[in-house]
């Protein structure tokens, strides 16, 4: 049949996909990338032709899930346009013109964000949704316009860098008191409640039977390594090397790191696959599967860290934490337990420190310990009761 460029439709519901893998990424993060490109063809395929050179352009610019955002982005403003703003004569998208898109003013912008965007109105069959924006995410599509109207500018396909005359978004500082995390004490009752089932429904404890060492693995590793969701629920049996003590995880932009293994991650880990996941299920090779034999989804394990964040806290299902909280309790323990803010960092992947510094400044007593152990007349008069013998 021979090669052809990957297109929306180079893959399809009729054909299995099989990976010819030289690499030495496993095939899940291959076939889990591969999606995202055949996600990123799909949305260029619907937008005007004259976006090709852009679209080159953002392929080595940013990172794939980035990518896969910033053309979202185009397709919802391209669709504003076409639906809102009424341009004469356009009933698709795909049928934009470079001269109506040059014609945009800096004002048409910031109506479309200032206005459109902090809430419209999705029509489907079944309903009809009202949607709101907040403001990281209105900053966001701000940023995802930024970038393709300088880009548009630098190439000449427009006469005028329009994107001097966007409205600023000012998001609002991060406080540390507001960061979301659980208290160590509500990290210890949220694991004893995945030990013994305490504080579980009837029905949630007849899957709880099946599943608790593998809940137990993941509230563990989530707890001490501060990981993503999807760096966890990409995990393989694979991707542990036990003479090494360490295991392999894949980070933003396509990233290798080597994580080491402490023994409290070691016990759980191998607990769960030697007392409770059953062999020969899922080819792909999974660490984490479902009751079904396939890969946890990564809402099957946001609901399952709602569930025990939930109990931990003593409140309502639908107060639980998402597996992001657990990332921020992680950085706040670590700290909290006296490790370097620098090695912290690291180990989370945070791009800037400052990042991390918030989780710093949440350290619980923070000044009164540090004032505590900082007794300047007493070491002032034992200096001096030295000196006088």
């Amino acid at each position: 049949m021979g090669q052809k460029k990957l297109t929306s439709t180079a893959l399809t519901k009729h054909k299995k996909v099989k990976i010819l893998n030289k690499s030495d990424k496993p095939n899940n993060i291959v076939l889990k990338q591969n999606d995202m490109l055949v996600l990123c063809a799909s949305i260029e395929s619907r937008l005007p032709d004259f976006f090709a050179d852009y679209f080159l352009y953002l392929r080595n610019a940013i990172a794939l899930s980035s990518r896969v955002a910033y053309l979202r982005d185009l397709h919802f403003f391209c669709s504003y346009l076409v639906n809102e703003k009424k341009l004469v004569g356009l009933h698709s998208v795909k049928d934009i013109s470079l001269e109506a898109f040059a014609s945009l003013t800096a004002k048409d912008i910031n109506l479309f964000l200032a206005d459109y965007c902090t809430r419209y109105i999705k029509e489907t069959e079944n309903a009809d949704y009202i949607m709101e924006n907040h403001t990281r995410a209105l900053a966001r599509k701000r940023s995802s316009l930024s970038v393709l109207f300088k880009f548009l500018y630098r190439d000449q396909l427009i006469e005028k860098n329009i994107t001097e005359g966007f409205n600023p978004i000012k998001l609002p500082k991060p406080q540390p008191d507001a960061i979301k995390r659980l208290e160590i004490e509500e990290v210890t009752r949220m694991l004893l409640a995945v030990e013994t089932g305490e504080g579980l429904t009837e029905k949630e404890s007849q899957y709880w039977e099946k599943t608790k060492k593998r809940d137990k693995a993941i509230l563990v590793l989530f707890t001490t390594y501060g990981l993503r969701i999807s760096e966890l629920q990409q995990l393989n049996l694979s991707s542990f090397n036990y003479a090494r003590s360490e295991f392999k995880i894949y980070r933003k932009r396509g990233k290798e790191v080597n994580m080491p293994l402490n023994q409290s991650a070691l016990s759980v880990v191998q607990d769960y696959i030697n007392l409770e996941r059953p062999d020969g299920y899922d080819e792909d090779d999974p660490l984490f599967i479902s009751l079904q034999g396939h890969r946890m989804t990564v809402r099957a394990i946001r609901d399952l860290v709602k569930k025990y964040t939930s109990i931990g806290m003593q409140t309502s299902r639908d107060k639980g934490y998402s597996p992001h909280k657990l990332r921020a309790t992680a950085a706040s323990s670590l700290i909290q337990y006296g490790f370097s803010i620098y090695d912290v960092q690291n180990l989370l992947d945070h791009e800037n420190v400052t990042t991390t510094q918030l989780y710093a400044a949440h350290k619980k007593n923070a000044k009164r310990d540090l004032v505590n152990n900082y007794e300047l007349l007493e070491d002032f008069h034992k200096k001096n009761r030295k000196n006088e013998t």
